[in-house]
């Protein structure tokens, strides 16, 4: 029971029912060895693939803790707080350092006196908002979470739009249009025949997501999908794949409007979440079966990754440089590059660079609200990737 509230503490929806299944289920599978009592717990309390994380943290660290009664009842009397160890917040993520913690006394808070009001001048301090924008996805705590979410669910993408072949009529455009003219003179009789003009169509290019899930890139991956489902709702022509070892389609899954049952359908039909990374592989697949539909009129084409693919580069420039050339523009987003002394080592990352037309960060909120001017009319590259060219 204490370690079920654990759970729930660090964002995994474990009920009273799922105990009482637990307990049923370690009836039967014993608790002789600590595997399997390991994964009898985690086949009952664990409904979805990105759970696994925190359930592991929080596993090994609460059933390790010698004195494992004495932090059960500080996780149930905060007033008995100084009787438990400090958890090991440093091991794991926030999320679960934060469940670990023994919550407040609201009762003891009630009862003090309310301390007196202190003016302060805010005027060159950072607000809590410029600080989440700021913040890491991977350091994040549950709380932290949920609020950044909301952020990325108001973000938009403003693709500019471009001039298409097609016409439409328009008083004021260069084009004059025969048909049009010659109908309206027929329908009048008129002595003075006016001119119909025309002007190109003018729509927003087709958007081509392509977002690694490997074991290296999940966390980010959960964000990024929060960030995508704003965007294919917001615009048309908005297709999403995600890969791994392999290429999976989930673009009618995020057209659902209910972010929570899009982001279910895209679970179930997943099936490399957090596995290895075959960055080649899954391009040559996209190039084959789906860049003639998909990169049509000037489409823009994200690619989300970190460069570490586990087949060391193997036909990764030729498919790269495929890819670049059939899309308008080819912009990477990178979360390695959230640290300053950033350098492209690695195989993949040196395979990828130069066929791409932008390399920005993607590790959090700000870094997505950035996309907006990268995505401008102008035709720019990044210039930590010329200097690395």
């Amino acid at each position: 029971m204490h370690f079920a509230r654990v759970l729930r503490g660090a964002g995994i929806p474990v009920g009273p029912d799922r105990v009482i299944d637990a307990l049923r289920a370690l009836e039967v599978a014993g608790i002789e060895r600590r595997d399997d009592f390991y994964w009898t717990l985690a086949s009952v309390f664990l409904d979805r693939r990105e759970q696994f994380d925190l359930y592991d943290q929080a596993f090994h660290i609460f059933w390790r803790d010698p004195q494992l009664l004495e932090r059960a009842m500080a996780l149930l009397l905060p007033k008995v707080l100084g009787r438990g160890s400090a958890p090991e917040g440093e091991l794991a993520g926030n999320r679960v350092a934060e469940a670990f913690a023994p919550k407040p006394d609201k009762d003891a808070a009630e009862r003090q006196p309310a301390p007196s009001e202190i003016e302060i001048d805010a005027t060159f301090t950072a607000s809590d908002r410029e600080l989440l924008q700021r913040a890491d996805f991977e350091t994040m705590t549950s709380k932290e979470l949920s609020q950044a979410k909301k952020m990325i669910a108001q973000l938009r993408l403003p693709i500019p739009e471009i001039a298409t072949r097609r016409l439409k009529p328009d008083s004021r455009g260069r084009l004059v249009d025969l048909r049009a003219t010659l109908r309206s003179s027929l329908r009048g009789g008129a002595d003075v025949i006016q001119l119909r003009r025309r002007s190109p169509l003018r729509r927003h290019p087709p958007l081509t997501v392509l977002c690694d899930i490997s074991g290296s890139m999940s966390r980010y991956a959960r964000m990024l999908l929060h960030f995508l489902h704003a965007i294919t709702n917001d615009r048309d022509r908005v297709h999403t794949l995600v890969f791994g070892t392999r290429l999976t389609n989930i673009t009618r899954y995020l057209r659902h409007r209910d972010v929570d049952i899009a982001l279910s359908g895209v679970a179930q039909s997943v099936a490399d979440w957090s596995g290895g990374t075959r960055i080649g592989a899954s391009l040559k697949e996209f190039n084959l079966r789906w860049s003639r539909r998909l990169l049509g009129q000037n489409a823009v084409v994200l690619l989300i990754s970190d460069g570490l693919d586990r087949d060391l580069g193997r036909d990764l420039s030729t498919q790269m440089e495929r890819l670049h050339k059939s899309c308008r523009k080819l912009i990477w987003l990178n979360p390695l590059l959230r640290f300053e002394d950033f350098e492209p080592k690695a195989a993949g990352v040196r395979l990828m660079l130069p066929h791409v037309d932008a390399f920005l960060p993607a590790h959090n909120v700000a870094s997505l609200a950035e996309l907006a001017r990268t995505l401008a009319p102008a035709h720019h590259i990044d210039r930590r990737q010329a200097e690395w060219k």
